[in-house]
């Protein structure tokens, strides 16, 4: 039975909080009686933070990753190889990948993978996006490190697949990645060897 509150207020904050991903209505509830028990600037900053980032942030238009500018630091640092891309789920996954200091090269974030059973389909990601990074030359290598789900897997083919024509070397992550472990739950260590340890994608499937 849903919880009403005498305060429409209160019950207006707990049923949008309650909306974020993992946060049911009782910690919604908890949440928002921390912030009334805290001085009204800290509700206030927590706000203008949250507004400020929503306005601020927006997506690289070359790799899609977070950026305040159009395109994002990664992107725009000469320093980092431009020759190789290392192909990723999520924002989340750039930044995890980044903590093990193990890659020198740029990114691009596909927003997901494919998944039938969810409605998610190669239209929906950004893969054609990472085909015309490849297609319009300077680019010798492209690793596949999404999560060895059956999902990243196929996801993983789908690109390959369309990567052939292009003289483009395509690469994997060795499974020093656990099957069936998304990045995120994979420790930085192993993570950096089994990016530096990358192998050939051709090499796991047979045509």
């Amino acid at each position: 039975m849903t919880q009403e509150f005498e305060s429409s207020l209160l019950e207006s904050a707990v049923s949008e909080i309650s909306r974020l991903p993992g946060i049911g209505r009782k910690t919604a509830l908890r949440l928002a009686l921390h912030l009334l028990r805290e001085d009204v600037a800290t509700s206030v900053a927590l706000g203008e933070a949250i507004i400020n980032m929503r306005k601020g942030i927006r997506y690289c238009s070359v790799c899609h990753n977070i950026s305040q500018t159009d395109i994002c630091p990664v992107c725009a640092d000469t320093r980092r190889d431009p020759s190789t891309i290392c192909v990723v789920e999520n924002v989340k996954d750039v930044l995890i990948f980044e903590n093990t200091g193990s890659y020198n090269g740029r990114y691009h974030v596909l927003g997901g993978v494919i998944s039938p059973i969810d409605g998610i389909g190669p239209d929906k990601l950004q893969i054609d996006s990472l085909i015309m990074r490849v297609a319009t030359g300077g680019i010798s290598e492209v690793i596949l490190a999404l999560g060895a789900t059956m999902e990243g897997d196929t996801t993983d083919y789908y690109i390959y697949k369309r990567l052939e024509p292009y003289n483009v070397r395509v690469t994997q992550l060795a499974r020093g990645v656990s099957v069936g472990n998304e990045i995120e739950y994979t420790d930085e260590i192993t993570l950096g060897r089994s990016l530096q340890n990358r192998t050939l994608f051709s090499d796991s499937i047979k045509d």
